[in-house]
């Protein structure tokens, strides 16, 4: 578990969202605008999409250990690289292979998880996922501390050494096997559940938009309206709500139903987003903080969760699709707005979210709690993208 959590660090919370604490800091000392930065978080998106594909169509990505060990060390090659140029089209480019490899890793340290801790209580995996956390307020801290001293130059290269620590504690995880043929009769048809399924797509896919504008500019969004370090350590509050935010909402699965928790997590989402658009101020920044980092992780567990739970057929696979394409869709949404600054693309964003918290009601309302099979429920907690 604690090699998984260490690779999900590494991948996701340094080589995906290290962007967002430094996107300020790039935006004062190397001239970077505000197009542009949202072009560099849409490359992102675009390779980890393309990187979540591959892992899906070809199956032996995700059981290979010399892809995991690739992945790392190219990741750790695109943050060293982000200070040596000041051309917008390299940093594009690295932030897509950056994304290409941030995918790859996160399902093969996810596959790993499942399989070790299969049968064992969900809560358990909901920790593994934790090191995403782990890595957000590891690198917010770095960056808070280094701002003040240093360049952004540094900023990027103290973060490549962070997930090159990080990756070193992930080296020996084991990719999960190739399962073993089943020598069973062949399956009954899966049941219809179209009327749960496509509102469930519908809802995740609107969050992907909402909650990757939030991730991408919360920092800069505060930073406008409070000055001074405040921006980095609310993003360290929100690394410290997502650590164990998993493992909370799995926990709280076994005494209420997922569709009411998704409904539940996405309403807080909404207020999380919008405060720090409506009030000014450090409480409502850090209250923002905690509740969005409390739930983005949440809502991809409980809705991958749901869609297993259902048996639709690829409906992990078409989940996910759609919200990495939603991903990639919100800086692009939100690029015109950004001239007037920030709080504009946050209203954006909770609103975004609010439709997904519409759509979600699809979902909770007359939800087949007893379609699933115990085998398939043990498979469920496959998480976030």
């Amino acid at each position: 578990m604690g090699q998984a959590a260490a690779a999900l660090a590494a991948g996701i919370g340094v080589g995906r969202f290290v962007y967002t604490p430094i996107l300020p800091l790039m935006h004062a000392q190397a001239g970077l605008s505000a197009e542009l930065g949202a072009s560099l978080a849409t490359a992102n998106y675009i390779g980890y999409l393309v990187g979540a594909l591959a892992g899906t169509f070809v199956p032996a990505l995700v059981r290979s250990v010399n892809v995991l060990r690739g992945s790392l060390v190219i990741l750790i090659a695109t943050l060293a690289l982000m200070p040596v140029t000041h051309d917008g089209a390299v940093w594009f480019g690295l932030r897509l292979i950056a994304g290409v490899a941030s995918a790859l890793i996160f399902v093969i340290a996810v596959s790993a998880a499942l399989t070790r801790l299969r049968g064992q209580v969900q809560h358990l995996t909901g920790w593994a996922f934790g090191g995403v956390g782990t890595g957000i307020a590891l690198s917010g801290l770095l960056v808070l501390l280094l701002r003040s001293a240093t360049t952004w130059q540094a900023a990027w290269w103290s973060c490549a050494g962070l997930a090159a620590v990080l990756a070193a504690a992930a080296w020996g995880l084991t990719p999960a096997p190739q399962p073993a043929a089943a020598g069973q009769a062949a399956a009954p048809d899966p049941p219809r559940t179209h009327r749960w399924f496509w509102p469930l797509f519908g809802s995740y896919s609107l969050e992907g938009i909402g909650y990757i504008i939030a991730g991408t500019f919360l920092v800069a969004a505060i930073e406008q309206s409070v000055p001074g370090p405040l921006g980095s350590g609310a993003w360290i509050l929100v690394g410290l709500a997502a650590l164990p935010s998993s493992a909370l909402w799995a926990w709280l699965a076994h005494r209420w139903s997922r569709p009411s928790l998704l409904f539940a997590a996405l309403t807080i989402q909404v207020v999380g987003v919008t405060l720090p658009a409506l009030l000014g101020g450090v409480a409502p920044a850090l209250i923002s903080a905690v509740l969005f980092g409390g739930t983005f992780m949440g809502v991809s567990t409980l809705a991958l969760a749901i869609g297993t739970h259902l048996r639709g057929p690829r409906a992990v696979a078409l989940l996910t699709a759609g919200y990495s394409a939603g991903q990639i869709l919100g800086p692009m949404l939100a690029a015109p707005l950004l001239q007037h600054g920030y709080r504009q693309a946050l209203l954006l964003g909770g609103a975004v979210v609010l439709a997904a918290v519409l759509a979600a009601v699809g979902v909770w309302i007359r939800f087949p709690q007893a379609q699933a099979s115990p085998a398939l429920l043990s498979r469920s907690a496959q998480t976030p993208d």
